[in-house]
């Protein structure tokens, strides 16, 4: 151990035999290592000279003084190459005969001095950032640390070298070959405004499931099972939207406590798809695996959303492991702070990727241009996206990272969506994004639970919610589409917890119950947690269909999350990122019980109704005025007096709206040019607990209705074909929506 940055580092033996010799397999002769190419970066199989097969390496490191290129064959015995190639900062070399499946990583040498943020360190093996596969798993013991982590001066420790050999404790990189062209997949290239997301996690949503074989649950597999995709099928969801899929390492402080991450926003290797999630194997079989995945999914009519974590690493602070980027260049690769000893963290994990460099903004563009051409992948949803949009501090919609996308011919075509918020200062960017984004719209999920518990001073934030929210959207060409509703993503309560719990309860993570949200926005109708009271779990599955039936006719895009549809519980936990067990995992088993049964078969029958509806999936704000001189206007609103609302209502706290969609004269047109028409719907939130009269709005806007949902039952099967006439007085039952369709 060594704090010297002028330390000439030699060959280590500790856990490994170094060879003398580079060897490729058990026994190989030692190969030569030819120029090769800067481009492309990471390693490719190829036809070398003179028709020679082998694999080009290629890794940028700013500022480094060598690169060394690590071969490791059956047995872990390491062979080392130098890389003698630099060009454009970018070290190469062709090493005949190295096919796929060999494993590799590099060990990079340079100054140590963490003062000015040169944290070179050969003694550590590090990752290729652009490894196609990666093999084994990261158990961060103290040998993988660029530093001394158990220094006794904590203060100080990340100033002082480890120079113990990291090699046998990390996971290495593989050599993929893949010369797939995807011509016998079928894209299913939905539009946005017919788009349903469905966010799962590949390990949770299969690890249960009894028809799907044991070999198979928790896997890329697994997913592309017919039971997994017949599920997705029946209720009518789109796309699946997958919490990382990257390459993702554990935190040191839950593998201390015996517990994994989890929900995997912690990635290591952003061409990699995570090993864990492989049934078929780690030397590169993964790759595969995913691809079967994608092209059963898509085959379902289904598209692909990756959940990514450009913003952060799994290196974490200056605390934390040296794995890949931090050894390669950690001042080309991170913000510092003006103390470059430290980190710039607008993520809340340690690190932000610096996005303004242009080898940072290449490593991103590159790996998901990747995703999309060679993995079959439809789209993105960018955690913590607002960190990418950072120019030098502040966010910046005119960022590098933004321009990029909106000119690059392969991602501005495919699915983009912001989690438009970061946890450093103006980090909230709600509204914010360019045209070609859509985002999670938290500011929909809290005007609609604050609607179903009472909590809402006045009515207006939810019209504009319900409707597409045109405050923060109609604006530089953007569509109702812009806003991804959601009422439960990932992180925070299920649908259940949410009508169950009013605080969390997340003592199983270790910390205290500290760790996440205590603004839950919740109402567990009179009882903390799980009941036997027949009446309370009644209000509670009311409840349940309650704010999934709003959520799915809301204009926008609706998202859901796995098991909701079912009645999936987390016992409270509402930041279940470390619980990888019957917590997090989807109990399928609750399907054979009639209550959640029947909520699924609403969700299902929603869907449809939505599917079949343009009216409810519009491509274009209400305009509040006639589209044609004899129409009626496209959206308005009533009281239960049957009165249409005025200002003042707007003002003022109500627990009813009825909300009329004229489907007479939807904007747009269809593929053939011709005019797009449809029924018109009276939707009925009524969120007070004691039935509610409400006038039905008479001629020119119905003779007739007909009434097509009513969440007050629980068995919808009974409910549609009742008619209603115009003008006179529906009985609304407390808390409940009525869906109604004018007839005639």
């Amino acid at each position: 151990m060594s704090s010297t940055a002028e330390q000439e580092e030699t060959p280590r033996t500790t856990g490994r035999v170094v060879a003398t010799g580079p060897t490729l397999a058990d026994g190989a002769d030692e190969p030569p290592v030819w120029p090769g190419a800067p481009m492309p970066l990471g390693a490719r199989f190829r036809v070398g000279p003179d028709g020679v097969a082998g694999t080009n390496f290629a890794l940028w490191a700013g500022g480094a003084e060598a690169v060394e290129l690590c071969l490791f064959d059956g047995r872990g015995t390491e062979t080392r190459l130098p890389l003698a190639e630099l060009t454009h900062e970018i070290w190469h070399g062709f090493v005949p005969g190295v096919r796929a499946g060999q494993r590799y990583g590099y060990r990079v040498h340079g100054r140590w001095d963490p003062w000015t943020g040169a944290r070179w360190n050969a003694a550590k093996l590090l990752l290729d950032p652009y490894a196609r596969a990666v093999d084994g798993s990261f158990t961060l013991p103290p040998e993988v640390y660029g530093h001394v982590r158990d220094w006794p001066e904590q203060h100080v420790a990340d100033t002082v070298r480890d120079d113990r050999d990291s090699a046998p404790y990390v996971p290495k990189a593989v050599v993929v070959h893949d010369d797939d062209d995807w011509a016998d997949d079928r894209r299913p290239k939905t539009p946005w405004a017919d788009s349903v997301i469905y966010e799962l996690h590949v390990r949770g949503f299969t690890k249960l499931h009894p028809d799907i074989p044991p070999e198979l649950r928790g896997t890329y597999a697994g997913l592309a099972h017919p039971a997994a995709v017949g599920h997705l099928r029946r209720l009518g969801v789109t796309a699946v939207e997958l919490l990382p899929v990257h390459q993702f390492a554990h935190e040191d402080h839950l593998l201390r406590r015996g517990l994994h991450n989890y929900w995997g926003y912690n990635s290591i290797g952003y061409f990699a798809p995570h090993a864990g999630y492989a049934a078929s194997g780690t030397a590169g079989q993964q790759v595969g695996e995913f691809k079967q995945m994608v092209r059963a999914l898509h085959d379902a009519g289904i598209e692909v959303i990756l959940d990514v974590v450009y913003n952060h690493t799994a290196e974490a602070g200056e605390l934390g492991p040296m794995l890949s980027l931090r050894g390669i260049d950690n001042r080309g690769y991170y913000r510092l702070q003006p103390d470059a000893r430290r980190y710039a963290d607008y993520t809340g994990c340690g690190n932000t990727l610096h996005v303004v460099q242009p080898q940072v903004l290449r490593l991103i563009t590159d790996s998901l241009r990747y995703w999309v051409t060679e993995m079959g992948v439809d789209g993105f949803r960018f955690d913590l996206a607002a960190a990418l949009a950072r120019s030098m501090h502040d966010v910046d919609m005119l960022s590098p990272f933004l321009a990029v996308i909106a000119q690059d011919p392969v991602l501005r075509r495919v699915k983009l969506i912001a989690e438009p918020w970061d946890v450093g200062n103006g980090g909230y960017q709600v509204g914010a994004f360019p045209p070609l984004w859509t985002e999670w719209n938290d500011r929909y999920r809290d005007a609609v639970r604050d609607f179903w518990r009472g909590a809402l001073p006045d009515v207006r934030d939810i019209g504009y919610r319900l409707t597409g929210s045109s405050d923060l959207y109609a604006w530089g060409g953007r569509r109702p589409y812009a806003s991804v509703n959601f009422v439960t993503a990932h992180d925070g309560f299920t649908l259940r917890d949410l009508v169950s719990y009013e605080h969390k309860h997340n003592e199983a993570n270790g910390e205290g119950n500290r760790d996440g949200t205590n603004d839950n926005r919740a109402w567990n109708g009179g009882t903390e947690g799980e009941t036997d009271d027949p009446g309370i779990n009644a209000l509670r599955r009311r409840q349940l269909r309650n704010l999934l039936t709003t959520l799915l006719l809301s204009t926008g895009v609706p998202m859901l999350v796995a098991g909701d549809e079912m009645g999936r519980t987390q016992g409270g936990n509402n930041n279940a990122y470390c619980q990888d067990n019957e917590v997090s995992w989807l109990d399928w088993s609750l399907l054979e019980e009639p209550r959640w049964r029947e909520l699924t078969e609403l969700t299902a029958r929603v869907l449809a109704l939505r599917h079949r509806h343009p009216v409810l999936r519009r491509r274009a704000f209400f305009a509040g005025t006639p589209q044609a001189p004899d129409g009626l206007r496209d959206l308005a609103w009533f009281t239960p007096q049957g009165a249409e609302m005025t200002e003042g209502d707007w003002y003022a706290p109500a627990a009813t709206l009825g909300l009329y969609l004229s489907g007479r004269d939807i904007p747009g047109r269809d593929a053939r040019g011709g005019q797009i028409t449809d029924d018109s719907f009276l939707a009925v939130l009524h969120a007070d607990h004691r039935p509610c009269d409400f006038l039905l709005p008479g001629p020119p806007w119905a003779q007739e209705y007909e009434l097509v949902l009513d969440t007050s039952v629980e068995d919808q099967s009974t409910t549609p074909g009742t008619l209603h006439r115009g003008g006179t007085t529906l009985t609304v039952p407390g808390r409940s929506v009525l869906l109604l369709r004018v007839a005639g």
